[in-house]
């Protein structure tokens, strides 16, 4: 009896941070302001998403580019996770994001710095990665650093499809369009307001869903997800438009959810699941964010509950 191997995934953090959050009771101008309860974490789309497929039981392979103080610290931290590191050294120091929550009235403030500048040589060690990757699935999340083509995803992504890996796109708008149409994307994850620049229109909550489907019937992508909080969520594929409300949860911090759930849907689709039943555990692991505090990212035992709770109630 043959052995069945282990779907794998390979996350690409090409700009990824060490994300810093606090509270402070109320943000004024020019006063100093003493905040408590800080928090250190790796950050970054991909790195989120890697700590996300960890949390929920995988070991997943994980790019970064990192440099100078910040970066040892990051990689530090992520080697003590059951995460298979492959590092591209860069010049320049990693970056520091904050966010600061204003407790009076319980707005988030974020503050992301665009991070370092890369060179040529460093993005061709990181495509060179990439090609050497031979799992299952890629997932390119987060923003480009500085010195970096916009179609450096397009490029990766094209590189991972070559192999037959399975790409996953969570991206900021001139990056996507960037990629889509370059190769085969199994998914992606356009906010409201990508997608509203994708389709060429404004769009309500009951045009999210035909957006969607339409750039699924123009080949963009296989599957097109769209969250939207308390508004629920869209998967658009070639099974048709299914929606899945939002969840009901006692919500701390927003920050994480997106990248929480394209971990979960990743974690999901590598258990051999299908794409309908991944995103609902997807949608799950976005609320499950929801529930805590700063930069955190969602708990295995969270995200269980609230899919079984929902998967009790279908």
């Amino acid at each position: 009896m043959t052995e069945t191997r282990p779907k794998s995934a390979l996350a690409i953090a090409l700009n990824p941070t060490i994300d810093v959050s606090s509270e402070v009771d109320r943000v004024q101008p020019t006063r100093k302001m003493r905040t408590r309860n800080e928090r250190r974490q790796a950050g970054g789309g991909g790195v989120n998403v890697a700590r996300v497929i960890a949390e929920l039981g995988g070991r997943p392979e994980l790019l970064i580019l990192t440099g100078g103080a910040t970066g040892a610290m990051l990689e530090d931290w992520l080697r003590k996770l059951p995460i298979d590191l492959h590092v591209v050294p860069i010049a320049e120091s990693t970056r520091i994001a904050f966010m600061v929550q204003e407790k009076e009235s319980g707005f988030e403030y974020r503050f992301v710095p665009e991070g370092p500048e890369v060179s040529r040589e460093n993005l061709a060690d990181a495509l060179e990665i990439v090609k050497r990757f031979d799992g299952d699935f890629v997932v390119a999340s987060g923003s480009l650093p500085r010195g970096a083509p916009e179609d450096t995803y397009a490029r990766m992504a094209e590189a991972a499809a070559a192999n037959g890996a399975k790409v996953l796109l969570d991206c900021p708008g001139s990056i996507l369009r960037e990629t889509l149409g370059r190769a085969p994307i199994l998914l992606v994850k356009p906010s409201i307001g990508e997608l509203e620049t994708l389709v060429g229109r404004r769009l309500n909550e009951h045009g999210v869903g035909e957006a969607a489907a339409t750039l699924v019937k123009n080949g963009a992508a296989e599957y097109v997800a769209v969250t939207m909080g308390r508004e629920g969520a869209w998967l658009a594929g070639p099974n048709g438009i299914l929606r899945v409300p939002s969840k009901h949860v006692v919500v701390q911090s927003a920050v994480g959810a997106g990248d929480s759930f394209v971990g979960a849907v990743v974690w999901f689709l590598m258990q051999g699941r299908p794409m309908e039943d991944a995103f609902r555990f997807g949608v799950a692991a976005g609320a499950a964010a929801a529930m805590t505090p700063g930069t955190e990212l969602c708990r295995r035992d969270d995200v269980f509950a609230i899919y079984e709770a929902e998967a009790g109630r279908s």
